[in-house]
């Protein structure tokens, strides 16, 4: 099966699309940056004041560093966070040969997970948990160049090692979101492009313990969302989103405003307003049109697929008037029941986010550094 990665992944080339489903990568892109305008006015305004930190608002918060190396040098990045001292994540081999999928202790110590030879371009992702146990998809590229992506599942905290799910993954979709894999009903869940050229998509699942696949069909382009959503995949244009209920069949269309590109879960909803004749601006409001209020304007960018994690944090970069993401960007985190802005960190570069741990890079594309906030010490 072919794999296809509908943004682009953090290295190596773009890959191919699907027409009608691809333009869920353009409304990402387009969705995560707002190139900003001076905003007309009678003369120079006074600066609001900056917002507070975390470490003020929350003197409690827990957030952990680590080093962007193993003890062998070679580099580490980051994909799940067990607790804030111990990570899953990856990094080659020393020789270079295979990409190593490895379970970092607070001390250091490397437990491997799984490792694929490099020359296949393997790709981990989609990683989610359901108890003990992690789950996410493996994706390696055969000689003739098509992909195959298999499931796996492991209990990190025992010495049991790393188990197959299924070979069956279809043409998996998959769009740097924490819902790329979803775990319901005691069941692992993911969708993927249906054969064809026709605007269908796979909704396709296993038992956690492994086991045959199920597949169910659903007309138009959709992504997975807190389950047992699903969401519409936008075309990278203003337009509007629906929401689909996969155990009840309910339905929502959430509209658009006009120039507006959105991104929605089951909770909130995020418009972002590019800048035009006006200052880009950035929205926060419930799937409904309730409780509708600004956020950011146009030097505030998205720096996550997902919207408001935790059903309470919009993660985002403050660019400042260039309205660049690049090494200086600020790391900012607007808190939905307290109604206000707090920054995280500074000079940031990658930024994610999974189960209830936010973590970021710094030392630009040289990543010297990786920083981990635990959302749950947030209260």
């Amino acid at each position: 099966m072919i794999h296809r990665r509908w943004s682009a992944p953090l290295t190596g080339p773009a890959r191919r699309h699907r027409p009608g489903l691809a333009g869920l990568a353009v409304a990402v892109a387009a969705g995560t940056a707002l190139v900003t305008l001076p905003q007309a006015g009678s003369g120079p305004a006074e600066p609001p004041p900056p917002p507070r930190r975390v470490e003020q608002e929350w003197p409690g918060a827990v957030r952990r560093e680590l080093p962007a190396r193993l003890a062998d040098g070679t580099a580490y990045s980051p994909v799940w966070f067990l607790d804030p001292a111990t990570s899953i994540g990856t990094a080659p081999s020393p020789d270079g040969r295979h990409l190593r999928l490895v379970r970092r202790s607070a001390d250091g110590t490397v437990h491997q997970l799984r490792r694929l030879p490099a020359a296949g371009s393997p790709q981990y992702a989609g990683f989610t948990d359901s108890g003990p146990v992690v789950a996410w998809t493996e994706t390696t590229t055969g000689p003739d160049g098509r992909g195959r992506t298999e499931v796996w599942a492991a209990e990190p905290g025992s010495a049991r090692p790393a188990r197959r799910v299924t070979t069956d993954g279809g043409d998996v979709l998959l769009v740097n979101s924490r819902y790329d894999l979803v775990i319901g009903s005691g069941r692992l869940h993911w969708v993927a492009a249906a054969p064809g050229d026709a605007r269908v998509t796979e909704v396709r699942s296993a038992p956690l313990d492994g086991g045959r696949v199920t597949v169910r069909t659903e007309p138009g382009a959709w992504t997975l969302s807190a389950w047992p959503w699903l969401v519409s995949a936008a075309t990278g244009d203003a337009g509007p989103v629906r929401l689909r209920h996969l155990v009840d069949g309910t339905e929502r269309t959430v509209p658009a405003g006009p120039d507006e590109l959105l991104g929605c879960g089951p909770v909130w909803c995020r418009a972002l307003t590019p800048a035009g004749p006006g200052p880009g601006r950035l929205d926060l409001f419930r799937p409904d049109g309730r409780d509708r209020h600004r956020v950011a304007g146009g030097d505030t960018h998205a720096a996550l697929v997902d919207v408001a994690v935790r059903d309470r944090f919009e993660v985002v970069l403050y660019t400042g008037p260039t309205g660049t993401v690049g090494d200086g960007a600020q790391l900012r985190l607007y808190d939905l029941t307290r109604r206000r802005t707090l920054v995280a960190a500074d000079g940031v570069g990658l930024v994610l986010c999974r189960g209830d741990a936010l973590w970021w890079s710094t030392g630009g594309r040289e990543v010297t550094g990786w920083h981990v906030l635990d959302l749950r010490t947030l209260s």
